[in-house]
């Protein structure tokens, strides 16, 4: 079984290396690619990552310039190669750790896409407002597409491999979560929620999403319900 581990990356120096090496700690067992796309970030990541390119489990993209989360999932997606696929932010904000039991899970229903909850699992330094809007975001998938989430907005989202690189994805940014969501339900696979570990960060640490991507988030939730 073969995992390919996405990681879009944008201006995260200060962490990059940190949770390359926290993938590092995975059991030996595991066997992983890791894709990182670089969405062309300016503040001194894109030299740490050439540094990396000839390690073994890395393969690393560079885009020529800034153009959304999503549009580097896509890029990492089309590129992968594994059995299952799972997202990583480049911080620290989630503990690769968790892996191992959403892929336990998965491997049990192949017409399973897993996601680690945080509102089921330990979370930690999430503001008022993330809280907020992450809960609404959740409720408004729940209404629409009749489901039962905790965390639609999670990163930690484990798909197989055939079906995420053959689904077609049109957003470029923050609103890339709730497009596949609506496209899995869509597909008639099932979203099994576990609980996962989550440490949130500040504007200040380099946290990137902010109120205006939630209102496109609902924007997305109502066209994807009604559109492909």
């Amino acid at each position: 079984m073969l995992l390919s581990i996405v990681i879009p990356v944008y201006n995260e120096k200060n962490t990059i290396l940190d949770i390359l090496n926290k993938i590092k700690e995975l059991p030996k067992s595991l066997d992983r690619e890791i894709i990182i796309v670089d969405d062309g970030s300016k503040d001194g990541t894109r030299e740490i990552l050439e540094k990396l390119k000839n390690e073994k489990n890395y393969h690393i993209i560079f885009k020529t310039k800034n153009s959304g989360k999503g549009d580097s999932l896509i890029v990492g997606f089309k590129e992968s190669k594994g059995d299952y696929v799972i997202i990583q932010d480049a911080d620290l904000e989630y503990d690769p750790m968790d892996y191992l039991k959403l892929l336990e899970e998965i491997q049990k229903n192949p017409k399973t896409v897993v996601y680690g909850s945080r509102f089921l699992g330990t979370y930690k330094d999430m503001s008022s407002l993330h809280y907020v809007g992450n809960k609404l975001l959740t409720l408004v998938t729940n209404i629409l597409y009749g489901v039962y989430l905790t965390d639609m907005e999670t990163c930690y989202k484990l798909f197989p491999g055939d079906f995420i690189r053959n689904v077609k994805i049109k957003a470029k940014r923050f609103e890339f979560e709730p497009e596949i969501t609506a496209k899995i339900i869509k597909a008639g696979y099932k979203i099994t929620e576990l609980p996962i570990n989550y440490y949130g960060r500040s504007f200040s640490e380099g946290k990137k999403i902010t109120w205006k991507d939630g209102f496109s988030a609902i924007l997305s939730l109502i066209k994807y319900r009604f559109t492909n």
